[in-house]
């Protein structure tokens, strides 16, 4: 099936391997070290240093900018599709949930906001989007406020404990009857 594939750091190869991925996406803090999961190709595993927050100029964190999320969007659009897309940050709970969403998004623009954030809240209790990329991936993909009013609609994740990767199905793959 292919699809998003969400998790925190620490699941990142089991996930990689459990699911045939070959492309990964890290959203991390520019100090965090990690290694990349042999069965991830290196040229296709973008790594985006940001911090976990929702404003600029807090010290030395570096918020999510305009640039971090063309990048997902023109990753996830050059994304084969053949095997799903991994997405990882620290905790796997706000920003590569965001960066899940803005991904949906942009192989699927027809895809309804809020049916994608409620579909996301269905594959996982505790996402919490963080909000500067919602905001910025709205703007950028020219959603016009209904990306951000439907992260707002499906309210806070509830807490968590970084340990629980989920599967964020494509649009396509969800059958209709």
């Amino acid at each position: 099936m292919t699809a998003i594939i969400v998790s925190p750091l620490a699941r990142i190869a089991q996930m990689a391997v459990l699911h045939g991925v070959s492309e990964m996406i890290s959203l991390m803090a520019k100090e965090q070290m990690f290694h990349r999961p042999a069965v991830i190709k290196a040229q296709r595993h973008l790594l985006l240093g940001m911090n976990d927050i929702s404003f600029a100029g807090t010290g030395d964190l570096i918020a999510p900018q305009e640039i971090h999320v063309r990048q997902i969007i023109d990753f996830a659009r050059n994304w084969d599709r053949s095997s799903p897309l991994l997405i990882h940050c620290w905790m796997g709970v706000s920003r590569s949930p965001a960066a899940a969403l803005i991904a949906a998004l942009a192989v699927n623009p027809e895809e309804d906001d809020l049916a994608l954030a409620h579909r996301l809240r269905a594959a996982s209790p505790y996402a919490t989007p963080n909000t500067r990329l919602m905001m910025i991936g709205d703007e950028v993909l020219d959603r016009k406020g209904r990306l951000v009013d439907a992260v707002k609609a499906i309210g806070r994740g509830a807490d968590a404990d970084g340990n629980a990767p989920f599967v964020l199905p494509l649009l396509t793959e969800i059958n209709v009857t």
